[in-house]
């Protein structure tokens, strides 16, 4: 049974593991890289999972017989409240197409909701093929806004956007 829980400084051990496994095992996916954020210290960790608190940004992680296999978080737009963004969005593969994904954007869109947001964001890299089908089930769009991708020349991430509702 999979269960969702908040990102808190109580379970930052938890967070730090499994960001890290997400970014070693999907480095196209991500705008940070593993070997930076593995030299984080401790209270970098703490820092980020305080930040995720549930005020103006949050973090979730999909966790199976005590194992995280999953990980999402949001922002709220600073500049417009409306707005929310999806970010650091990861299911473990062998977790993958079990509605791990799914749950954990809904936990979002929820969290977003409940602070008034209107319209849920994210940027999706041209590599991940996975992905946009994916956020495209979830009734995400294109926006056509497009930004280069800082880890690779060759790539490009796209905005997509739904309403939350």
């Amino acid at each position: 049974m999979i269960r969702i829980e908040q990102i808190t400084t109580g379970n930052v051990a938890v967070f730090k593991e499994v960001r890290l496994r997400a970014l070693k095992e999907a480095p196209y996916a991500f705008g940070s890289k593993y070997a930076r954020e593995a030299g984080f210290e401790d209270a970098e960790w703490a820092r980020r999972a305080e930040r995720w608190r549930g005020e103006s940004g949050i973090g979730f992680l999909a966790m199976a017989e005590g194992v995280a296999c999953g990980i999402a978080g949001s922002f709220l737009v600073a500049e417009d409240l409306t707005r929310a963004q999806l970010i650091s969005m990861w299911t473990a593969p062998t977790h993958r197409r079990r509605g791990v994904g799914q749950m954990l954007v809904k936990e979002v869109m929820k969290w977003a909701k409940g602070r008034e947001a209107q319209v849920m964001e994210l940027m999706v890299t041209s590599q991940n093929e996975g992905a946009i089908r994916f956020y495209e089930r979830l009734g995400f769009v294109g926006t056509g806004r497009v930004e280069p991708y800082p880890n690779d020349p060759t790539a490009v991430e796209y905005e997509m956007a739904r309403v939350i509702g």
